[in-house]
């Protein structure tokens, strides 16, 4: 009897992680093992199942697809990623791809392509679409696009939030009373954003952030 490939899928939307078992659990060589419905369930389930393969979204609770990605593969290199998501944004490809992944999906991909990047994937192969791997193309073709990506990784969650709110030309008080936190701790993230984006104020912050495609 053929071995079966094992699956976890990882999805915070019960409708969309339905779909996706409905049609994996239609073809006989697929097994579903798990689902989760964030980053650190996801990993305990990996961790416990150990699944050959993950399929999963990027914006989850708790932890990103792509920090699961990247936290799993530091153990585990048996676990296989697919990511699926809605998300074209070539930073969000790139990191996905850096982190490890050997798929990335669309959301809007005909299921039998799902199905035969499952396949590709447990055989050891790396699957995308036309458009995803011409985005993946560009990237590594684009210094700036990769530069970008990996900027944006060495950013924390707090540090994007205030350089959204800066990028929208809110002062620092407004910015800590609409973030619940201290001037002093705004100043401390404009800082740190400042030193990683290596300019020298806000109006360069700004200008940076908006020329690598972070904002």
């Amino acid at each position: 009897m053929m071995k079966k490939i094992s699956i976890i899928i990882a999805d915070d939307h019960t409708l969309i992680r339905d779909g996706i078992k409905s049609l994996l659990q239609s073809v006989d060589e697929f097994e579903v093992v798990g689902e989760a419905t964030d980053g650190d369930e996801l990993i305990q389930f990996i961790d416990t199942l150990d699944p050959e393969i993950v399929v999963l979204d990027i914006t989850m609770p708790k932890k990103s697809g792509i920090e699961v990605i990247t936290e799993v593969k530091k153990y585990n290199n048996r676990v296989k990623f697919i990511v699926l998501s809605m998300h074209d944004n070539p930073e969000y490809v790139l990191k996905s791809v850096q982190s490890g992944a050997l798929s990335y999906l669309l959301k809007n991909t005909d299921h039998e392509e799902i199905i035969k990047a499952v396949k590709a994937v447990s055989a050891g192969q790396k699957y995308f679409s036309p458009d995803i791997y011409s985005i993946i193309l560009n990237g590594l073709a684009n210094p700036e696009l990769v530069k970008a990506s990996q900027i944006a990784e060495t950013l924390t969650k707090r540090e994007l939030e205030v350089l959204k709110e800066v990028s929208m030309g809110l002062s620092t008080k407004l910015i800590a009373d609409k973030l619940f936190i201290s001037v002093r701790t705004v100043e401390t993230h404009r800082i740190n954003l400042m030193k990683k984006l290596d300019v020298h104020n806000s109006a360069e912050l700004i200008k940076k952030a908006m020329d690598l495609n972070i904002i």
